[in-house]
């Protein structure tokens, strides 16, 4: 067992050209096509998704033996002393991020242009309140934030937007800090950062084109797959990590890899990812800290192993069905 943490935190390394087409629309000018759903219920796509419910669902059964592993107590107990450092970490690590994208003509992401006076000087604004140390202009700052990604949805439409779901969590934790409904904050920001890479991973599945061309032109290795299968099988470890953040399993371990992955992405994609990626950086660091001390995930309902076993298995290849 003592082996199993590097086992998995290495597959995630192993895995990192996965990720390196996630946000596909920011590195592609070829336009969306649809598949039909015949091509994309192929045999490798039902094989991956087994294999996938067996590979999660059997972590029910490991990950509580590997939290017994003196190694893994020592990092929670080093790492739970940072919690009181969570919001704070949100909330001026939002204001960073809006100053990146912002002094760069942007917002929330590298193809929404600040293309009004109005939205930039919100986003001066947003910024300047989430600086200021107090709760109430935090919410303030929040609520202008919310704004303004309303004002990008009208314009973008909500399907487009959904990749930018986790915006919405974050601007709910900033707003229901200080309040009686603090608690729920860190469980929503878990449940719409992981469905947001739930639904970039469905996009890369139903619009395999434009990852196929950010595959071609910027050299990615498929590490001798052909590129129509690589394709698939990277939507299936992006759904995979979202699935894991919603249900709750290995949050900590899952934050360490991503981040990684995500700062290794930034040697091929260069200033554009760092720009799209920082605030989910911020967000992958907090999961890091807080594991899942505030969060009750739904793998809790069960108390038996084979219980837990039985339903992320389900869950999972149902969740499948109800896509498509």
């Amino acid at each position: 067992m003592k082996k199993l943490l590097q086992i998995i935190i290495g597959l995630g390394l192993i895995l990192t050209p996965f990720y390196t087409n996630a946000h596909v629309k920011w590195f592609t000018e070829v336009a969306p096509k649809k598949e039909s759903i015949e091509n994309i219920l192929s045999p490798l796509f039902m094989g991956l998704a087994l294999l996938a419910a067996v590979v999660l669902a059997s972590l029910t059964i490991i990950i509580p033996k590997m939290a017994q592993m003196p190694l893994i107590k020592k990092w929670d107990d080093f790492l739970s002393g940072f919690r009181k450092y969570s919001r704070y970490l949100l909330k001026y690590g939002t204001a960073v991020a809006l100053i990146i994208q912002v002094t760069n003509g942007t917002l929330f992401a590298p193809e929404f242009q600040l293309d009004s006076i109005l939205m930039t000087v919100l986003a001066w604004i947003t910024i300047g309140l989430l600086l200021v140390p107090h709760h109430i202009a935090t919410k303030l700052g929040a609520s202008i934030l919310l704004v303004l990604f309303i004002m990008v949805t009208v314009k973008h439409g909500i399907f487009y937007m959904l990749d930018y779901g986790f915006y919405v969590a974050i601007i709910g934790v900033l707003l229901v800090g200080s309040t009686k409904l603090e608690n729920v904050g860190f469980p929503f920001l878990y449940l719409g950062t992981g469905l947001s890479l739930c639904w970039v991973a469905v996009e890369k599945w139903v619009y395999p084109t434009m990852s196929l061309d950010i595959v071609a032109n910027h050299q990615v290795p498929t590490f001798g797959f052909e590129p129509a299968a690589f394709i698939v099988m990277a939507a299936f470890v992006e759904f995979v990590v979202g699935y894991l953040l919603v249900v709750g399993i290995l949050n900590r371990v899952l934050g360490f890899v991503v981040t990684t992955i995500f700062i290794l992405t930034t040697m091929l994609f260069g200033f554009t990812e760092i720009i799209g990626h920082f605030m989910i950086h911020i967000v992958l660091i907090i999961f890091i800290i807080e594991g899942v001390s505030f969060y009750n995930p739904p793998i809790k309902m069960h108390k038996t192993r084979v219980d837990q076993f039985v339903f992320i298995f389900l869950n999972f290849i149902f969740s499948y069905r109800h896509l498509f």
